[in-house]
């Protein structure tokens, strides 16, 4: 009897445990249904900790570039052209997205990104950083990221076992990446105000390892890709895809309003040292908040829009975004208060993943599967791609007019272009409405 007590104690423990863990499991399947497919689970868990090391170096780089050379032409020219190659390869990546396997290419990448990493952090632990070598390593980092966005967006696809749940697992795919910006730039300040920028690299470079491991263990099956003839050139390809988007006005509306915001809407992510530095009279503690506080909003909104799941209707956050973002934008100028100032670049943090989010989910949600990775390629474009020359353009005028007007100047644009997409609104909802009912029917017919 003495023994038989302590089992059935351990084994009603046992019992407890194993109904809170399902309770648990349940809960969080029924909030975040795209968690029920193992891989995505695995995606997310990688991708958290190599993305926070990535945006972290994103960080240091300009700091360490601005530390350098005091040179706010040189911190714009060394972003246009880090970024420079992802405006010339994401559309090719788009169509090797659509004809190979897309976890293959996303494990080349990642191997190649962590020997960018591990040189950064060999010449800054060597004090050999210069701002050449870091322009050179910047360029190599932008080459990566021209060829991993295309794929990585449509890759999501893959992952997620049903497709009611893909704006779910849009919407948290977002949220990943809004807590690897809070968590990257917020510990990469602390870093850079305690041990040293060499440390911010050191930490991208073990951050990289999650993310294989991650790939590793997937089981996929093969993608299908190779729906379109291996004799169609390259060109043909890509040609093909711009005429899908360029004829399909919901895509490329949706496309031009988010290539106005890459140029326009992020100068105030290239104007951070700047302002940390001469307009809040800060330093790399200064940076590290002002480069999470955007990270912050970004999770906020990326929570609400994991608890949406229709899709109909989101256009119309679209269209009021850059607006409010603009508003922000010039707010921000005319603000010299620290808590002020975090707060209008968490408003901006916010808004801007709302849009993204809202694009990426309608974008995924209304294109062909043929040609998905050439979409997001384009998609990818008008983000990534348009940065090398809002560095240029923020970089550029902050030299001639200042920070502070620079982003009046970003606003001003940003609002005239929701302008312009308000305008085209009813043409664009009934497109989707109309795409969305034959993509039911279809499903029907197949079903």
């Amino acid at each position: 009897m003495d023994m038989e007590n302590p089992r059935r104690s351990r084994d009603r423990t046992s019992q407890f445990s194993k109904r809170i863990r399902n309770r648990f499991v349940e809960s969080l399947y029924k909030g975040f249904p795209a968690f029920r497919s193992r891989n995505f689970r695995l995606y997310i868990i990688g991708q958290v900790f190599s993305l926070s090391g990535t945006f972290m170096t994103q960080m240091a780089i300009p700091w360490l570039i601005y530390d350098l050379t005091k040179s706010a032409w040189l911190l714009g020219l060394s972003g246009f052209l880090g970024f420079l190659p992802s405006l010339i390869l994401i559309p090719f990546s788009g169509v090797l997205s659509d004809r190979w396997d897309r976890k293959d290419l996303l494990k080349l990448v990642q191997i190649l990104g962590i020997s960018v990493s591990a040189t950064l952090t060999l010449i800054t632990f060597l004090n050999i950083a210069e701002f050449w070598s870091l322009l050179i390593l910047s360029i190599l980092g932008g080459v990566l990221k021209g060829l991993d966005m295309p794929v990585r967006h449509a890759f999501v696809v893959e992952m997620v076992e049903d497709r009611v749940d893909l704006s779910n697992a849009i919407a948290i795919n977002s949220t990943m990446l809004a807590c690897s910006r809070l968590m990257g730039p917020a510990l990469g300040g602390l870093l850079l105000a305690t041990v040293g920028v060499k440390f911010c690299f050191l930490y991208d470079t073990i951050s990289y390892v999650a993310a294989i491991l991650a790939l590793a263990v997937m089981t996929l099956p093969a993608s299908k890709p190779m729906q379109i003839s291996q004799r169609i050139s390259t060109w043909n390809r890509l040609k093909e895809g711009f005429n899908y988007v360029a004829d399909f006005l919901p895509v490329k509306a949706i496309i031009l309003l988010l290539a106005l915001q890459g140029i326009f809407g992020f100068a105030h992510v290239v104007l951070l040292p700047i302002f940390a530095a001469e307009v809040l009279q800060g330093g790399e503690k200064i940076l590290g908040w002002l480069s999470a506080a955007p990270a912050f909003g970004a999770v906020l909104s990326s929570i609400y829009l994991s608890q949406r799941s229709k899709v109909v209707g989101l256009e119309r956050l679209i269209a009021l975004c850059p607006g409010m973002i603009g508003v922000a934008a010039i707010a921000y100028a005319f603000s010299s208060i620290l808590w002020v100032s975090l707060f209008l670049l968490v408003i901006m943090g916010g808004i801007s993943t709302l849009h993204i989010s809202c694009s990426n989910t309608v974008i995924q949600t209304i294109v062909e599967d043929s040609k998905r990775g050439r979409v997001m390629s384009f998609y990818s474009l008008s983000l990534i791609g348009m940065l090398p020359i809002c560095n240029l353009f923020a970089g550029t005028l902050a030299h001639w007019l200042g920070a502070p007007n620079t982003m009046i100047v970003s606003g001003i644009i940003c609002i005239s272009a929701s302008a312009w997409f308000y305008r085209q609104l009813p043409l664009i909802s009934r497109s989707i409405k109309h795409e969305m009912s034959s993509l039911n029917r279809a499903e029907k017919i197949a079903a």
